[in-house]
Protein backbone atom coordinates (compact mmCIF):
# COMPACT_ATOMS: atom_id res chain seq x y z
CA UNK A 1 0.00 0.00 0.00
CA UNK A 2 1.39 3.69 -0.52
CA UNK A 3 1.54 5.49 1.79
CA UNK A 4 2.27 9.86 1.17
CA UNK A 5 4.31 11.36 3.18
CA UNK A 6 7.28 9.01 4.44
CA UNK A 7 10.38 9.66 4.70
CA UNK A 8 13.75 8.06 4.05
CA UNK A 9 17.62 8.14 3.56
CA UNK A 10 19.36 9.39 0.95
CA UNK A 11 22.72 10.81 -0.45
CA UNK A 12 21.70 14.70 -1.33
CA UNK A 13 23.80 17.17 -3.45
CA UNK A 14 22.76 20.92 -3.11
CA UNK A 15 25.18 23.37 -3.49
CA UNK A 16 27.25 20.43 -1.17
CA UNK A 17 26.84 16.88 -0.34
CA UNK A 18 24.85 15.78 2.72
CA UNK A 19 23.41 12.47 3.92
CA UNK A 20 19.72 13.02 4.77
CA UNK A 21 17.34 10.52 6.70
CA UNK A 22 13.89 13.10 5.68
CA UNK A 23 14.22 13.12 2.03
CA UNK A 24 10.43 12.11 0.23
CA UNK A 25 9.87 8.63 -0.19
CA UNK A 26 9.23 8.54 -3.91
CA UNK A 27 5.31 7.41 -4.65
CA UNK A 28 5.00 5.86 -8.10
CA UNK A 29 3.06 7.13 -11.22
CA UNK A 30 1.15 5.24 -13.66
CA UNK A 31 3.57 2.72 -15.11
CA UNK A 32 6.22 3.06 -12.78
CA UNK A 33 7.75 1.00 -9.97
CA UNK A 34 9.18 1.69 -6.84
CA UNK A 35 12.13 -0.20 -6.12
CA UNK A 36 14.04 -0.20 -2.61
CA UNK A 37 17.75 -0.25 -3.27
CA UNK A 38 20.14 -2.56 -1.89
CA UNK A 39 23.40 -2.01 -2.92
CA UNK A 40 24.86 0.80 -5.36
CA UNK A 41 27.69 2.14 -7.54
CA UNK A 42 29.34 5.46 -7.08
CA UNK A 43 30.25 6.23 -10.26
CA UNK A 44 32.93 9.16 -11.42
CA UNK A 45 30.04 11.06 -12.84
CA UNK A 46 28.39 11.21 -9.74
CA UNK A 47 31.61 12.95 -8.25
CA UNK A 48 31.70 15.26 -11.30
CA UNK A 49 28.71 16.01 -10.45
CA UNK A 50 29.66 17.66 -6.85
CA UNK A 51 32.04 20.00 -9.24
CA UNK A 52 28.99 21.30 -11.03
CA UNK A 53 28.56 18.86 -13.70
CA UNK A 54 25.04 19.29 -15.11
CA UNK A 55 23.74 21.90 -13.03
CA UNK A 56 22.18 18.65 -11.39
CA UNK A 57 21.10 19.20 -7.59
CA UNK A 58 19.20 16.39 -5.88
CA UNK A 59 19.96 12.38 -5.00
CA UNK A 60 23.07 11.28 -6.68
CA UNK A 61 23.68 7.80 -7.92
CA UNK A 62 22.73 5.78 -10.95
CA UNK A 63 23.82 2.66 -10.99
CA UNK A 64 21.79 0.26 -8.37
CA UNK A 65 20.32 -2.56 -7.68
CA UNK A 66 16.89 -3.54 -5.99
CA UNK A 67 13.65 -4.85 -5.15
CA UNK A 68 9.87 -3.81 -6.81
CA UNK A 69 8.12 -3.26 -3.99
CA UNK A 70 5.23 -0.98 -5.22
CA UNK A 71 3.66 -0.92 -8.95
CA UNK A 72 1.69 1.68 -9.95
CA UNK A 73 0.04 -0.46 -13.31
CA UNK A 74 -1.93 -3.46 -14.29
CA UNK A 75 1.62 -5.60 -14.90
CA UNK A 76 2.77 -6.75 -11.72
CA UNK A 77 4.95 -9.30 -13.04
CA UNK A 78 7.91 -7.75 -11.82
CA UNK A 79 7.01 -7.41 -8.03
CA UNK A 80 9.01 -8.83 -5.84
CA UNK A 81 11.78 -9.35 -8.25
CA UNK A 82 15.28 -8.23 -7.75
CA UNK A 83 15.84 -5.62 -10.34
CA UNK A 84 18.14 -2.95 -12.04
CA UNK A 85 17.30 0.42 -14.06
CA UNK A 86 18.74 1.68 -17.69
CA UNK A 87 18.96 5.15 -16.58
CA UNK A 88 17.44 7.32 -18.93
CA UNK A 89 13.45 7.42 -19.91
CA UNK A 90 11.96 8.97 -22.16
CA UNK A 91 8.99 10.71 -23.55
CA UNK A 92 7.38 8.41 -25.05
CA UNK A 93 5.02 10.59 -27.21
CA UNK A 94 4.48 9.35 -30.41
CA UNK A 95 6.58 11.33 -32.83
CA UNK A 96 9.43 10.78 -30.81
CA UNK A 97 11.61 8.25 -32.82
CA UNK A 98 14.32 7.76 -30.62
CA UNK A 99 11.63 6.85 -27.87
CA UNK A 100 10.15 4.50 -30.59
CA UNK A 101 13.54 2.45 -30.59
CA UNK A 102 13.60 2.43 -26.94
CA UNK A 103 16.92 4.89 -27.44
CA UNK A 104 15.85 6.71 -24.53
CA UNK A 105 19.30 8.15 -23.86
CA UNK A 106 18.93 10.47 -27.24
CA UNK A 107 15.28 11.73 -26.30
CA UNK A 108 15.53 15.13 -26.06
CA UNK A 109 12.78 15.50 -23.12
CA UNK A 110 14.53 12.67 -21.16
CA UNK A 111 15.02 12.49 -17.53
CA UNK A 112 18.27 10.63 -16.11
CA UNK A 113 19.14 9.12 -13.05
CA UNK A 114 20.77 10.83 -10.66
CA UNK A 115 21.89 13.44 -13.69
CA UNK A 116 19.27 15.41 -15.06
CA UNK A 117 15.60 15.85 -13.96
CA UNK A 118 15.47 12.61 -12.17
CA UNK A 119 16.42 11.65 -8.08
CA UNK A 120 19.08 9.26 -8.46
CA UNK A 121 19.55 5.34 -6.69
CA UNK A 122 22.16 6.78 -3.53
CA UNK A 123 18.62 6.86 -1.26
CA UNK A 124 16.65 3.98 -0.06
CA UNK A 125 13.95 4.30 -2.62
CA UNK A 126 13.60 5.09 -6.26
CA UNK A 127 11.02 4.75 -8.54
CA UNK A 128 11.33 4.51 -12.94
CA UNK A 129 9.02 3.78 -15.42
CA UNK A 130 8.61 -0.65 -15.80
CA UNK A 131 9.90 -0.39 -19.37
CA UNK A 132 13.16 0.14 -18.37
CA UNK A 133 13.70 -2.11 -15.43
CA UNK A 134 15.15 -5.38 -16.59
CA UNK A 135 14.83 -8.54 -14.14
CA UNK A 136 18.41 -9.70 -12.49
CA UNK A 137 18.93 -13.32 -13.48
CA UNK A 138 19.31 -15.91 -10.40
CA UNK A 139 22.42 -16.90 -10.88
CA UNK A 140 24.25 -13.04 -10.85
CA UNK A 141 24.87 -11.67 -7.20
CA UNK A 142 24.18 -7.77 -6.67
CA UNK A 143 27.66 -7.27 -6.63
CA UNK A 144 28.11 -8.18 -10.07
CA UNK A 145 24.65 -6.92 -11.02
CA UNK A 146 25.61 -3.25 -9.39
CA UNK A 147 27.85 -3.33 -12.18
CA UNK A 148 25.60 -3.57 -15.41
CA UNK A 149 25.23 0.09 -16.11
CA UNK A 150 28.48 0.45 -17.15
CA UNK A 151 28.68 -2.85 -18.43
CA UNK A 152 26.20 -2.11 -21.31
CA UNK A 153 28.05 0.92 -21.78
CA UNK A 154 30.79 -1.53 -22.64
CA UNK A 155 28.57 -3.77 -24.46
CA UNK A 156 27.14 -0.91 -26.54
CA UNK A 157 30.70 -0.60 -28.32
CA UNK A 158 29.67 -4.25 -30.42
CA UNK A 159 25.92 -3.20 -30.91
CA UNK A 160 27.36 -0.35 -32.78
CA UNK A 161 30.22 -2.22 -34.62
CA UNK A 162 30.84 -5.80 -36.22
CA UNK A 163 34.15 -6.17 -35.20
CA UNK A 164 36.07 -9.44 -37.31
CA UNK A 165 37.64 -12.44 -35.78
CA UNK A 166 41.12 -11.52 -37.61
CA UNK A 167 40.85 -7.83 -36.14
CA UNK A 168 43.28 -6.17 -33.88
CA UNK A 169 41.65 -4.43 -31.06
CA UNK A 170 43.37 -1.83 -28.38
CA UNK A 171 41.49 -0.38 -25.21
CA UNK A 172 43.81 2.57 -23.85
CA UNK A 173 43.32 3.57 -20.18
CA UNK A 174 43.10 1.39 -16.92
CA UNK A 175 40.84 3.05 -15.24
CA UNK A 176 37.20 1.40 -14.65
CA UNK A 177 35.99 2.35 -17.57
CA UNK A 178 39.12 0.58 -19.58
CA UNK A 179 39.16 -2.63 -17.75
CA UNK A 180 35.33 -2.91 -18.09
CA UNK A 181 35.53 -2.60 -22.09
CA UNK A 182 38.63 -4.77 -22.26
CA UNK A 183 36.86 -7.50 -20.12
CA UNK A 184 33.95 -7.25 -22.09
CA UNK A 185 35.01 -7.42 -25.20
CA UNK A 186 37.44 -10.64 -24.19
CA UNK A 187 34.14 -12.34 -23.12
CA UNK A 188 32.69 -11.57 -26.38
CA UNK A 189 35.48 -13.84 -27.66
CA UNK A 190 37.76 -10.93 -29.16
CA UNK A 191 41.33 -10.56 -29.52
CA UNK A 192 41.81 -7.34 -27.37
CA UNK A 193 45.18 -5.54 -25.83
CA UNK A 194 44.07 -3.47 -22.66
CA UNK A 195 47.20 -0.78 -22.34
CA UNK A 196 47.28 1.44 -19.27
CA UNK A 197 49.99 2.99 -17.19
CA UNK A 198 49.00 0.62 -13.72
CA UNK A 199 50.41 -3.20 -13.47
CA UNK A 200 48.15 -3.18 -10.42
CA UNK A 201 45.12 -2.64 -12.38
CA UNK A 202 46.59 -4.20 -15.43
CA UNK A 203 46.77 -7.45 -13.88
CA UNK A 204 42.78 -7.33 -12.63
CA UNK A 205 42.08 -7.81 -16.63
CA UNK A 206 45.00 -10.23 -17.31
CA UNK A 207 44.03 -12.46 -15.01
CA UNK A 208 40.51 -13.04 -16.84
CA UNK A 209 42.87 -13.63 -19.96
CA UNK A 210 43.14 -10.18 -21.33
CA UNK A 211 46.56 -9.37 -23.20
CA UNK A 212 48.05 -6.14 -21.10
CA UNK A 213 50.60 -3.82 -21.90
CA UNK A 214 51.99 -1.08 -19.64
CA UNK A 215 52.00 2.55 -21.67
CA UNK A 216 56.04 2.97 -21.97
CA UNK A 217 56.09 -0.15 -23.56
CA UNK A 218 54.12 -0.06 -26.22
CA UNK A 219 54.87 0.39 -29.63
CA UNK A 220 52.87 3.42 -31.20
CA UNK A 221 51.98 2.41 -34.62
CA UNK A 222 48.99 2.10 -36.63
CA UNK A 223 48.63 -1.07 -36.81
CA UNK A 224 45.29 -1.75 -35.24
CA UNK A 225 41.73 -2.22 -36.80
CA UNK A 226 39.78 -0.70 -33.77
CA UNK A 227 40.95 1.17 -30.74
CA UNK A 228 39.05 2.40 -28.05
CA UNK A 229 40.09 5.65 -26.30
CA UNK A 230 38.63 5.08 -22.48
CA UNK A 231 41.66 7.46 -20.85
CA UNK A 232 39.39 10.61 -20.99
CA UNK A 233 42.51 12.90 -21.87
CA UNK A 234 44.28 14.70 -24.55
CA UNK A 235 46.81 12.91 -24.78
CA UNK A 236 45.30 9.19 -25.04
CA UNK A 237 43.39 11.10 -27.59
CA UNK A 238 46.48 11.52 -29.73
CA UNK A 239 47.82 7.76 -29.07
CA UNK A 240 44.25 6.49 -30.13
CA UNK A 241 44.41 8.09 -33.40
CA UNK A 242 48.21 7.41 -33.63
CA UNK A 243 47.61 3.68 -33.27
CA UNK A 244 44.67 3.38 -36.07
CA UNK A 245 45.51 2.06 -38.74
CA UNK A 246 44.58 3.23 -42.27
CA UNK A 247 40.30 2.99 -42.79
CA UNK A 248 40.61 1.60 -39.07
CA UNK A 249 37.98 2.75 -36.87
CA UNK A 250 38.52 4.92 -33.05
CA UNK A 251 35.56 4.59 -30.96
CA UNK A 252 35.62 7.78 -28.28
CA UNK A 253 34.35 6.16 -25.51
CA UNK A 254 35.04 9.30 -22.65
CA UNK A 255 34.44 12.47 -23.14
CA UNK A 256 37.77 15.04 -23.29
CA UNK A 257 36.32 18.38 -21.59
CA UNK A 258 39.90 19.67 -21.87
CA UNK A 259 40.74 22.40 -25.10
CA UNK A 260 43.63 22.10 -27.00
CA UNK A 261 43.75 22.38 -30.89
CA UNK A 262 44.04 19.12 -32.65
CA UNK A 263 45.39 18.06 -36.21
CA UNK A 264 42.96 15.92 -37.40
CA UNK A 265 44.23 15.92 -41.63
CA UNK A 266 45.22 11.98 -40.02
CA UNK A 267 41.34 10.96 -39.54
CA UNK A 268 40.75 12.58 -43.74
CA UNK A 269 44.39 11.01 -45.01
CA UNK A 270 43.85 7.62 -43.71
CA UNK A 271 40.04 7.26 -43.91
CA UNK A 272 39.40 6.71 -40.13
CA UNK A 273 36.27 6.42 -39.17
CA UNK A 274 35.04 7.86 -35.64
CA UNK A 275 32.67 6.36 -33.70
CA UNK A 276 31.34 8.12 -30.73
CA UNK A 277 29.75 5.51 -27.92
CA UNK A 278 27.90 6.29 -24.71
CA UNK A 279 25.23 4.13 -22.65
CA UNK A 280 23.76 0.96 -23.76
CA UNK A 281 20.83 -1.17 -23.27
CA UNK A 282 20.92 -3.71 -20.51
CA UNK A 283 19.84 -6.53 -21.79
CA UNK A 284 22.66 -7.45 -23.66
CA UNK A 285 24.79 -7.27 -20.40
CA UNK A 286 22.70 -9.34 -18.37
CA UNK A 287 23.07 -11.98 -20.67
CA UNK A 288 26.72 -11.64 -20.59
CA UNK A 289 26.46 -11.33 -16.98
CA UNK A 290 24.20 -14.78 -16.32
CA UNK A 291 26.82 -16.00 -18.37
CA UNK A 292 29.54 -16.31 -15.84
CA UNK A 293 32.08 -15.18 -18.37
CA UNK A 294 33.04 -12.04 -16.81
CA UNK A 295 33.94 -11.21 -12.77
CA UNK A 296 34.36 -8.00 -11.30
CA UNK A 297 34.63 -8.92 -8.01
CA UNK A 298 38.36 -7.61 -8.20
CA UNK A 299 37.59 -4.36 -9.29
CA UNK A 300 35.35 -3.39 -5.73
CA UNK A 301 37.79 -1.27 -3.51
CA UNK A 302 35.61 -0.94 -1.28
CA UNK A 303 32.03 -1.80 0.71
CA UNK A 304 30.10 1.05 2.59
CA UNK A 305 27.12 1.24 4.96
CA UNK A 306 24.75 4.11 3.53
CA UNK A 307 25.13 5.82 7.11
CA UNK A 308 28.81 6.18 5.80
CA UNK A 309 28.35 7.25 2.25
CA UNK A 310 30.08 10.60 2.98
CA UNK A 311 33.57 8.83 3.85
CA UNK A 312 32.43 6.66 0.69
CA UNK A 313 32.84 9.20 -1.53
CA UNK A 314 35.98 10.67 -0.23
CA UNK A 315 37.25 7.14 -0.64
CA UNK A 316 36.24 7.03 -4.59
CA UNK A 317 38.43 10.00 -4.78
CA UNK A 318 41.69 8.28 -3.89
CA UNK A 319 44.05 7.03 -7.24
CA UNK A 320 43.85 3.83 -6.97
CA UNK A 321 40.29 3.43 -6.16
CA UNK A 322 37.93 1.34 -8.79
CA UNK A 323 34.45 0.58 -7.66
CA UNK A 324 33.02 1.96 -4.15
CA UNK A 325 29.60 0.10 -2.96
CA UNK A 326 26.79 2.08 -0.76
CA UNK A 327 24.81 -0.64 1.19
CA UNK A 328 21.09 -0.04 1.74
CA UNK A 329 20.40 -2.74 3.49
CA UNK A 330 19.22 -2.41 7.08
Amino acid sequence: MLIYGEKMKAVVFDEGLKLVNDYKKPIPQKGEALVRVTLAGICNTDYEITKGYMGYKGILGHEAVGVVEEINDEDQSLLGKRVVAEISYGCKKPDCPYCAEKLYRHCPDRHTLGIWRKDGVFAEYFTMPLEVLFEVPDNVTDEQAVFVEPLAAACEITEQLHIKPFEKVIVLGDGKLGLITALTLNAQNIDVTLVGKHQNKLDIARNQGVQTKLLNDLKVEKTYDVVVEATGSISGFETALALTKPRGVLVLKSTVAASKEFNLAPIVIDEITVLGSRCGQFPAALRLLKSEKIDFSSMISGRYKADDAIEAFEKNKEKDTLKILLDFNK
